[in-house]
């Protein structure tokens, strides 16, 4: 019986552990997309919009690797989509309020 009961304590904490490990590489990927966003912000401030686009295009590129939080990826993607589509047009205003919504997504998955 004490055998029984280890296994099953031991398969529990591997499932939790595996768990936890995916938690962080996800938390480590929103942060990275939060450090590509907040440049992008100050890029933008700068009036430097192609620095802005690699920095936008980075946070795409990481927010791809986010496993969980499905919904709340996409929506952050099509912010920063549609940042990028207004900072076509130089709207430095708009291109920001667009970048601090996504911003609002991948902080909700880093919390």
């Amino acid at each position: 019986m004490n055998l029984i009961k280890k296994a099953v304590i031991t398969f529990i904490m591997a499932i939790s552990f595996g768990a936890s490990t995916v938690a962080l590489a996800e938390d480590a990927k929103a942060a990275e997309v939060i450090a590509h966003l907040e440049a992008a912000i100050a890029e933008i401030g700068k009036h430097d919009f192609n620095a802005a686009y690699t920095h936008e295009k980075a946070a795409r590129n990481a927010s791809e690797e986010i496993v969980g939080n499905e919904t709340v990826v996409k929506q952050g993607l099509d912010s920063i989509i549609k940042a990028q589509i207004i900072g076509k047009s130089a709207d430095e205003e708009k291109a920001i309020a667009e970048l601090n919504k996504a911003l609002g997504f991948y902080k909700s998955i880093n919390h």
